[in-house]
């Protein structure tokens, strides 16, 4: 089979395509044609080696993948050979809150990921995916729209009505955007590119702001909204978070969901946190029974994941270089296999 590995180390330029025997599941195991995989700023992380994991090497990367079963091992109960699926990022976060250890069982890292033609899965870490999604559809699940879901939908209690501020027009933001619309809330969403702002307002955002003309975006959510935000989708960390809890009406909820610029804040001022009596929640994207219920949704809403560009398997390292750069994409970037 095709996959894609890292051999001997991190790296743009240890991404090799490479030919591996193909897997056979053991008891409990499913054995899953993979079709599609999606890429998340967190494989670029791993990729790059700051990822405060162990992995071995060689390893596979990607997080997030939708593929076809075509084995089952031993006591399989769950699925058939023929169901389309995705498999969870934390293989063994069924339900409940995130508890210790959780992180050590995630795909892409420490776990071998997705970027296979046939990957083996513990049948517990796999789940149905929509039946009117595309494998590429379905690819961007896992950890964008679940991270998404999980922060507005299952953590933070998103009510019709709601205001939620989004950063961004990355995968997570425009997955909020889609669920926050699903849920009668309305959506302010920030980007530096005045053609992202439209294409976010037609898909129903209810205000736009340009940071890079309004760098105090958090006055302008003050002021549209008469007194702050219900929830925000914080992907920025360090740079933002200050801001987010700004952008904030009183009770209102932070979820840091990224670290885009960092995560150092060095003698944070924790004074307006408690003004706001704010919540500032952490991710750890979602558990299965999330996922699940994420997916009824989806289907019975007839939502489509937004993607913006599909390479193939073997020009990884250009879709790799394109979440990189950061500012050309809308959306989610797949990769075919």
């Amino acid at each position: 089979m095709k996959a894609i590995q890292l051999k001997n180390g991190f790296g743009f330029e240890e991404l090799t395509l490479t030919k591996l025997d193909i897997p056979t599941p053991g008891p409990k195991e499913v054995l899953i044609h993979m079709r599609a995989a999606s890429l998340n700023y967190r494989d670029l992380v791993v990729l790059s080696g700051l990822m405060p994991i162990e992995v071995k090497f060689p390893f596979i990367p990607l997080s997030d993948g939708a593929g076809e079963i075509v084995a089952v091992g031993q006591g399989v109960t769950r699925f058939q050979v023929g169901h389309r699926v995705a498999g969870n990022f934390q293989q063994r976060f069924i339900f409940g809150n995130p508890r210790p250890g959780v992180l050590e069982e995630s795909l892409g890292g420490p776990l071998n990921g997705v970027a296979a033609e046939y990957v083996v899965l513990h049948e517990d870490g796999v789940v149905p995916i929509p039946d009117h999604l595309t494998y590429e559809e379905a690819s961007t699940l896992p950890i964008a729209a679940l991270t998404a879901w999980s922060m507005l939908i299952e953590y933070g209690g998103l009510q019709a009505g709601d205001t939620v501020l989004l950063q961004g027009t990355g995968g997570v933001s425009i997955f909020g955007l889609q669920f926050s619309l699903m849920a009668g809330a309305r959506v302010i969403i920030t980007s530096s590119s005045n053609d992202k702002l439209e294409r976010a307002k037609a898909l129903g955002a209810w205000q736009t702001i340009n940071y890079s003309e309004v760098p105090d975006w958090d006055k302008a959510a003050l002021e549209l909204t008469g007194g702050g935000v219900d929830h925000v989708l914080d992907v920025g960390g360090a740079a933002t978070m200050g801001k987010s809890i700004n952008a904030l009406r009183t009770g209102g909820t932070v979820s840091m969901v990224g670290f885009l610029s960092g995560l150092t804040i060095p003698e944070y001022d924790v004074s307006s946190i408690l003004q706001k009596a704010a919540t500032v929640r952490g991710s750890q994207v979602g558990n299965r029974d999330h996922f699940e219920k994420m997916n009824r949704a989806i289907a019975h809403h007839g939502l489509h994941p937004v993607i913006d560009r599909v390479f193939p398997l073997d020009r990884i390292g250009e879709a790799f270089a394109l979440l990189a750069e950061g500012k050309q994409y809308f959306g989610k970037i797949v990769v075919q296999i």
